[in-house]
């Protein structure tokens, strides 16, 4: 697979994939096979493979571990935070993938520009407002937003990953962000 072409706007070298060390070239792989593509966020921090390792980690941990959301509500949150944070690359990649994983385009757009105007279940609401709040204003934050979870169903330890997957995407937004990291094309085409 050919190397993207406008992967961000800094002149940071991505190496070409045979001078990957071992477990990224097969990670890649495993990309192409899984995906039809390497993510760009991916190619991205493929300049530094502790970097790219500990990003892929916290990632994985995050979007494929064991947890009381499924992968659709880590992906709805991705969006949320990602429509507050104006991220491009993000709305792009996390809404093909809402799109993809609810059957529904129209969810996948609908959260992509404003998440209240979808379907919701309130117990979903609830967590997207919280992940709204946490990234518009997290000073504002307080006991009786954790309690709003509660009443609407989610555990303690689902707070927790809901306040994990909500920082993880922050970091990442403000990184495509300085970086003008572009998502890769496929993800326009996806499940549309």
């Amino acid at each position: 697979m050919s190397q993207p072409k406008y992967v961000h706007a800094l002149d940071i070298p991505i190496p070409a994939r045979e001078e990957l060390d071992p477990a990224t070239q097969k990670y890649f792989a495993l990309c192409d096979e899984k995906l039809g593509m390497v993510p760009n966020v991916l190619a991205s921090y493929s300049f530094d493979a502790a970097k790219l390792r500990a990003f892929t980690d916290m990632y994985g941990d995050l979007m494929l571990g064991d947890s009381g959301l499924t992968k659709l509500e880590r992906e709805m949150i991705a969006v949320v935070v990602s429509s507050v944070n104006h991220c491009y690359y993000c709305l792009t990649a996390h809404g093909a993938a809402v799109r993809e994983l609810s059957g529904d385009p129209v969810l996948g757009e609908l959260m992509v520009m404003n998440y209240r105007a979808a379907e919701l279940s309130p117990k979903q609401k609830a967590m997207l407002d919280f992940a709204y709040k946490l990234t518009k204003t997290p000073m504002e934050i307080e006991e009786a937003d954790r309690q709003a979870l509660r009443d609407a169903g989610w555990t303690d330890r689902d707070i927790w990953d809901i306040g994990a997957t909500t920082g993880f995407f922050n970091m990442s937004n403000r990184m495509a962000s300085a970086i003008d990291m572009m998502p890769n094309l496929e993800y326009h085409r996806q499940s549309r």
